[in-house]
């Protein structure tokens, strides 16, 4: 392990808004995130796979009045995304170290109001759909958590992943679409995104790449 991904692990492990395992909320929180972490009643919002939690920080930023949690398995990615949120005086924000799979170790169901999804590997390969996030398997997971009428948002720069879930997500039982655009940075959709670009994206678009959004609602 190389000595700055050993400096974020000890980061990590001190910092109070990381939980991962062998702190005490990582096998108490599920259900009480309100409770135990926020001290407060507000809307949950979480993003999975949120690499260095830019877009849980932006939105925790925009959005002072909901709190926000950035999961994701990498650690080293977790603690720069923690030091972000510290420096930035966000208390609405946390993050979760542990791998989607496990979600319902930690979220119990109707406990979040909307989760977020943001540039995720498109896992092209047909041997790869199982890990595609938004596979049917994982959306039946992410309906579970999220309340009625709470959003599931896409935003990707992968035309693919962008039609598979076009058809992954009109098919389901359990969400409707109600906006979807293969170009937001030229649609009326573009404030849906709060004005947030990860890294990543910026690079995807000064390549040229248009950037794609789905909106959805959970329905049952």
């Amino acid at each position: 392990m190389s000595r700055r991904k050993l400096h974020h692990y000890e980061f990590s492990a001190q910092a109070t808004n990381v939980i991962e395992r062998g702190k005490s909320l990582y096998t108490s929180v599920k259900g009480k995130w309100n409770e135990l972490y926020f001290n407060n009643s507000n809307p949950i919002v979480l993003e999975l796979a949120c690499g260095k939690g830019e877009y849980t920080i932006g939105l925790g930023q925009v959005f002072p009045d909901k709190n926000f949690i950035g999961m994701d398995i990498k650690g080293d990615r977790i603690a720069r995304g923690s030091q972000s949120a510290s420096e930035a005086g966000l208390t609405n924000v946390a993050f979760l170290r542990a791998g989607i799979q496990y979600s319902g170790e930690f979220f119990e169901d109707n406990e979040l109001d909307e989760i977020w999804l943001i540039h995720p590997d498109p896992q092209v390969r047909d041997r790869d759909e199982a890990k595609r996030l938004t596979n049917p398997d994982f959306l039946s997971s992410y309906a579970k958590y999220l309340k009625k009428d709470g959003l599931f948002c896409l935003k990707t720069d992968s035309t693919f992943l962008y039609e598979y879930s076009l058809d992954t997500i009109g098919n389901s039982e359990k969400y409707k679409i109600v906006e979807h655009t293969d170009d937001l940075y030229h649609s009326p959709l573009l404030e849906e995104h709060h004005g947030v670009k990860t890294h990543y994206e910026k690079i995807f678009v000064a390549k040229g790449y248009t950037i794609k959004f789905i909106k959805s609602v959970m329905i049952d």
